[in-house]
């Protein structure tokens, strides 16, 4: 193999491999180092320039960077990285001073359409660049479908109304309670030099082909559309028997939100096997928790109404089969239909896009699914003057993925309105700088720390169930934050070998706890993969090849068990091996990219 370019920027940051999951590429490590400090102030605003809303995301991101975690391929559990973002969230002092300042006006002006956190992204990015935003929403509030659609018991008003007013208050003409029913109006509008739609996917999934669907409606919801109507306080009950319908994460606060407005009765009833819900897990858990039940493999085949009333539904009992190519089918079992009593159902099982009101004739192209043509990279649409962004580019996904794409569109958006080519970026900024002090001594905390993952404290069931709006997650206080936050390996801080410095005396090899380090005759890569003292099965997971040594042989580290100990490093009699910290920052808005 050729010795690694550990130049390229994409090398390391794919080592930092919570960073680089991270759809914003939050630096999670930084942050968490400052968070066992006890630098709450640092570690939010680190989190603010990357994801822009770290006491919303610490409480119901998805966590893409948690699977991702080193410390899950070394223990059971990984860095519960989401919930320390909350930590520095719920610590932190009054931070408007630390805001970027406003420019003043460049005499450009965009409008935003949706009020949710890709448009909000967008606003964040080009406000203080002198830009004069318009943003506009049916609803009478900021927040989109983190306010509409996410229970308060997991997202508590006044954290988001924070967040989502540092933004609101630098300067953005906000028009609530104004739905865009004419994407030609502001196009042919010529005040606005671009437009960004950020309006998400506001469309559930109906089941309108069933049986008694038409006869039930009175008492048959879609899910997204109920969560809203709960939001906002016009709905404030429902009936004693409930089911809902879907296994995604809509599904699991329709039915938790159902146990508050007084179920007695509630279930989940998902047509897949229970494991390939999409869901996220501790969703799941927690609505399990509040002893509501899953039933899987239902298909749903009828709703029941009688003398004009639902009364309950059929269900096809079904299993799952799989091809040679893993593509799954549900196939009917052949037993009786399932009847399961209820007086409402909650339709959860999807969502789509709505965009009536984009006219057909203003030069934007549209695909599949009837979904605008939208560049991957510039979120530019075929009407150069009009971007899109976050679930309204794509289809559904969620608030930090959404954030990403405000990031980037704000970047094309910036360009294009000063006459640069919106495909013309930065690279990422990077940077790596060695971290000794003395021979021995460096300037972060080495030492692995072998607890197991800590649990998040939450309200005791019975008192929860009784308040819609009591947060059911305590967080973690400081010093459970401060033990959650020595778990993490610190793979930010890289092992950087020196190729002319070595001596092949095979100290590193000897100290290294996971047998990473292999001194070895050079070959191809899956020759290499094999020879190794520990096999290299991921090969998601890079080897780090040195120049040819002495001896003519190289060197050989899986970056994949790596636990950034330092050992190497302390042990290397020459400096071979240094301990430097790795740094990426995506580039933004405002940021040279002529």
């Amino acid at each position: 193999m050729k010795p690694t370019d550990i130049k390229n920027p994409e090398y390391f940051h794919k080592v930092v491999d919570c960073q680089y999951a991270c759809p914003a590429h939050t630096p999670v490590p930084e942050y968490i180092r400052l968070i066992a400090a006890g630098r709450y102030d640092d570690a939010y605003m680190i989190n603010w320039e990357s994801n822009v809303f770290p006491g919303i995301l610490g409480r119901v991101c998805d966590r893409p960077c948690e699977p991702a975690c080193r410390r899950g391929r070394v223990e059971e559990e990984p860095v519960a990285i989401c919930r320390l973002k909350r930590v520095a969230a719920d610590n932190k002092s009054e931070i408007k001073d630390r805001l970027p300042e406003i420019a003043p006006k460049n005499g450009k002006k965009i409008a935003l359409v949706g009020a949710g956190p890709a448009s909000l992204t967008v606003a964040r990015d080009l406000a203080p660049l002198g830009y004069e935003i318009e943003l506009f929403d049916e609803q009478d509030i900021g927040g989109g479908f983190m306010r509409s659609q996410i229970p308060s018991f997991r997202l508590p008003i006044e954290v988001l109304e924070e967040e989502v007013n540092y933004i609101l208050d630098m300067g953005v003409a906000a028009h609530f309670k104004h739905y865009v029913d004419s994407l030609k109006s502001l196009v042919d509008n010529q005040e606005y030099d671009a437009i960004f739609v950020g309006s998400g996917a506001p469309n559930g999934r109906d089941l309108a082909n069933l049986p008694g669907r038409k006869e039930g409606d009175a008492n048959i919801d879609l899910g997204i559309n109920w969560l809203d109507s709960v939001a906002f306080g016009h709905t404030k009950s429902i009936g004693k028997k409930v089911i809902v319908l879907g296994g995604g994460n809509t599904a699991m606060d329709c039915c938790r939100t159902s146990k508050r407005l007084g179920g007695d009765d509630v279930r989940v009833v998902v047509r897949s096997p229970k494991a390939t819900m999409k869901a996220s897990p501790w969703e799941i858990e927690d609505a399990e928790n509040e002893d509501i039940p899953i039933y899987e493999n239902h298909v749903p085949h009828e709703f029941v109404v009688e003398n004009g009333k639902l009364v309950g539904m059929k269900f096809e009992k079904v299993r799952a089969e799989y091809d040679e190519n893993g593509k799954r089918s549900l196939v009917p079992t052949g037993e009786d239909l399932v009847y399961m009593e209820c007086d409402h159902v909650l339709i959860a099982i999807g969502q789509d896009n709505a965009f009536p009101w984009i006219e057909r004739d203003i030069g934007i192209e549209f695909g599949k699914w009837d979904m605008p043509v939208v560049d991957e990279v510039t979120f530019q649409s075929t009407n150069e003057r009009v971007f899109f962004g976050g679930d309204a580019a794509f289809g559904p996904s969620n608030i930090i993925t959404a954030v990403a794409h405000g990031h980037q569109a704000a970047v094309s958006i910036h360009q294009f309105c000063s006459g640069n080519s919106v495909t013309k970026r930065l690279d990422p900024q990077v940077n790596l700088v060695s971290q000794k002090m003395g021979f021995h001594e460096w300037t972060y905390d080495n030492e692995i720390d072998h607890d197991k993952r800590h649990l998040v404290p939450h309200v005791d069931k019975e008192i929860a169930l009784k308040n819609l709006k009591l947060e059911v997650e305590k967080g973690f206080d400081q010093e459970l934050g401060y033990q959650e936050a020595m778990r993490c390996l610190n793979c930010d801080v890289q092992t950087v070998f020196t190729d002319n410095l070595c001596i092949e005396c095979d100290a590193c090899t000897d100290i290294c706890p996971t047998n990473c380090i292999n001194f070895i005759d050079n070959g191809e890569e899956d020759d290499l993969r094999g020879r190794l003292l520990e096999p290299a099965d991921d090969r998601s997971q890079d080897l780090y090849v040195s120049g040819e040594l002495k001896t003519n042989r190289v060197m050989v580290k899986d970056e994949n068990v790596c636990l950034h100990c330092g050992l190497c490093a302390e042990r290397c009699p020459t400096a071979a091996w240094d301990m430097q910290k790795f740094t990426y920052s995506v580039t933004k808005a405002g940021t040279e990219c002529a």
